[in-house]
């Protein structure tokens, strides 16, 4: 075990494991949206996890950063809340802001760290407005909207978790020249898809959703 302080609180901590992790699971929520619990190599794709180490010239990504003994860690710090603002905007702005209507507005990931970052979200913020249905796409286990995706990349890693293999990659383009980025699955879908709900399941933002029903289908 080693002992790290983290805010001017001491925790005991076990060596070598991700920083990230042993804050939240000792109640010191730090911003997060592609980490993952049993992920062994975070990807840190979100970057909102950036925190202070005494010692050290930059913030640090705290799920890619192992715990060692005497660690000071400053999670809440002016200079890592306005980098996470200006991570957090840059990520938001891709987001269609739909939240009226959105499955995961009582549990939305997004919501928490505006909270936490003192931001007030506005549609304004969002460069993707209202939805767009060339970003819809519609598949027989869910329905996959890239307006929504914010490249976390969880979907991607549990559906490899389950089958071995990613249904799921990323995809950059769009009709009509619009850019987009999102999640694209892999077509026709394998059998076991129609069992699975991992990739609904994970995602944070209602990027992947159950099917919905279409009037007069």
């Amino acid at each position: 075990m080693a002992k790290i302080t983290v805010d001017g609180k001491t925790i005991e901590a076990v060596e070598g494991k991700s920083l990230l992790q042993t804050c939240l699971e000792n109640d010191i929520y730090i911003p997060n949206l592609c980490f993952l619990k049993d992920m062994e190599e975070p990807t840190g794709a979100c970057r909102l996890c950036l925190v202070e180490i005494e010692g050290r010239d930059k913030m640090v990504p705290s799920c890619k950063t192992k715990v060692a003994e005497g660690m000071v860690v400053r999670t809440d710090g002016p200079k890592v809340r306005e980098a996470q603002t200006v991570i957090f905007k840059l990520l938001f702005s891709s987001h269609n802001m739909t939240c009226k209507n959105c499955l995961s507005k009582a549990h939305c990931e997004l919501q928490k760290i505006g909270k936490t970052l003192g931001l007030r979200l506005k549609k304004s913020m969002s460069a993707n407005g209202e939805a767009d249905a060339d970003t819809n796409m519609r598949h027989p286990c869910f329905d996959l909207n890239t307006s929504k995706c914010i490249l976390c990349r969880k979907c991607i890693y549990v559906c490899a978790q389950k089958h071995g293999k990613p249904m799921l990659s990323i995809v950059r383009g769009g009709r009509n020249g619009n850019s987009t980025a999102g999640i694209a699955c892999e077509y026709p879908p394998r059998v076991d898809c129609y069992q699975c709900r991992a990739c609904v399941d994970v995602c944070p933002v209602n990027a992947i959703a159950l099917p919905t029903l279409v009037s007069g289908a």
